[in-house]
């Protein structure tokens, strides 16, 4: 059995490796060495569990987020928010690239949807940044690390993923992962201001006849008007969610009606804008539910051939008991980063290895928020980050790929640190949702 289930994992890597999607790619190796380990009776399993994954109220949510998020992508809410926060940090060597992380905060916690966000920054910025003399492989990695932070800022898919995998509430995750989320961007306007006293040649200015056309009275009006309706989104959707006033379920269907309000009160909600929010959305959750229905054959085979029990004698094994097999855990995701999504680690390595930390008592929000901030790593790390992917579809010719893996280097480099900071310091993920009572 065990040798089953070790042929299982190492078949579907080399489904991966073949080109094979990944939702086939899971449910076919699933499958094959199920049915070898315990013959038809998998499939008898399968059914019930697939009802389990369509029919979870929680996993309402998933579609009216990303609907949201695409809503204020379409509607170009994103545009007029780093224009605006541009102006007001334009001064500052880097003062562009920090409106890129303070936008990014604002797109993550008000879409949570990485190429969205990415594609949007790229095509809005990129040319600006490289125009006024930025640096191509800074600009590039400013842009993957501010697109990126959606997937730890809530409300976050990969936060309503871990949460049904690991067994707590949606809120008590989004909670969690607020200070985390905020700590990560702070390291990274704290890096931008630093190197930008270091090398102003990399990232000047904005030259101050261009500052100069829009300033003062006219500049804090258009900040009111710009940054407002995607604040007032933001602070209702998650306020009633740790506040306790609404299910993330709730707050995600208010979240997509207000989405639409506000491309209406921005003029620009159109017919076929909202078929294409439609379309994408779509799109989106039906590749993300494909994989979750696929993930289940994957888990049903590995459990019924006993590869829990061979993870868990295998994570005892390791030295420094509950603290090395966390270590083990974070350099494992880490790596699996460099070659895997953040979906198909979160359902193919985490199920293996969280048995383990349940058994030792392991705190699980502190656990889901050093996960979380650790599958964001995968977004950036070559060859197969999806950002980079994002940023190079969506960029100059110019901008080669080796100056975007260049660029997003130190920005890989702070993930690693605030990871650090998280690992040491448990409260900063904690506290928040004690402070709430949960």
């Amino acid at each position: 059995m065990e040798l089953l289930a070790l042929g299982l994992i190492l078949g579907f890597m080399l489904l991966l490796i073949a080109g094979i999607p990944v939702g086939i790619g899971i449910a076919v190796a699933g499958f094959i060495f199920g049915w070898f380990g315990f013959g038809e009776f998998l499939f008898n399993l399968v059914p019930s569990r697939i009802y389990g994954v369509v029919t979870k109220y929680e996993f309402v949510a998933i579609p009216l987020f990303v609907f949201m998020g695409v809503m204020l992508e379409k509607s170009r809410v994103a545009e007029d928010m780093l224009e605006v926060v541009g102006r007001l940090s334009g001064r500052l060597n880097g003062g562009m690239a920090i409106a890129l992380i303070i936008v990014g905060i604002l797109m993550g916690a008000s879409t949570g949807i990485v190429g969205a966000t990415v594609a949007t920054l790229t095509m809005l910025t990129l040319p600006v940044l490289l125009r006024r003399g930025y640096d191509p492989g800074l600009a590039s990695g400013a842009i993957c690390a501010s697109g990126t932070l959606g997937q730890i800022i809530p409300p976050s898919l990969v936060l309503i993923l871990l949460a049904d995998i690991m067994g707590e509430s949606v809120g008590t995750l989004f909670a969690a992962a607020v200070m985390p989320g905020l700590l990560l961007a702070g390291l990274y306007i704290g890096f931008i201001i630093v190197y930008g006293k270091i090398r102003p040649d990399l990232m000047p200015p904005i030259p101050e006849k261009e500052r100069q056309g829009l300033s003062g009275w006219p500049l804090a009006k258009k900040a009111v008007l710009s940054l407002s309706p995607p604040l007032l989104l933001v602070g209702g959707v998650l306020g009633s969610i740790i506040g306790g006033i609404a299910a993330p379920t709730e707050a995600a269907s208010v979240g997509a009606v207000f989405s639409i309000i506000i491309a209406a009160l921005y003029g620009r909600l159109t017919i076929p804008m909202i078929w294409q929010a439609a379309h994408g959305t779509l799109r989106i959750s039906a590749m993300i539910f494909f994989i979750l229905v696929a993930a289940q054959v994957f888990a049903i085979a590995f459990r019924g051939l006993q590869g829990e029990d061979l993870v868990k004698d295998m994570l005892y094994l390791l030295p420094g008991g509950e603290t090395g097999a966390l270590i083990f855990l974070m350099l494992l995701l880490f790596v699996l980063g460099f070659f895997l999504e953040w979906i198909e680690i979160s359902y193919i390595a985490l199920p293996l290895l969280l048995p383990f930390f349940i058994e030792q008592g392991t705190d699980m929000i502190w656990l889901a928020a050093l996960i979380a901030l650790n599958l964001q790593t995968s977004f950036l790390t070559p060859p197969f980050g999806w950002a980079l992917f994002f940023l190079k579809g969506s960029a100059p010719p110019s901008v080669t790929a080796g100056v975007i893996y260049k660029g997003v280097m130190p920005f890989i480099a702070i993930q690693a640190v605030a990871l650090l900071l998280l690992f040491n310091v448990p409260g900063i993920a904690t506290w928040l949702p004690k402070a709430i009572g949960w």
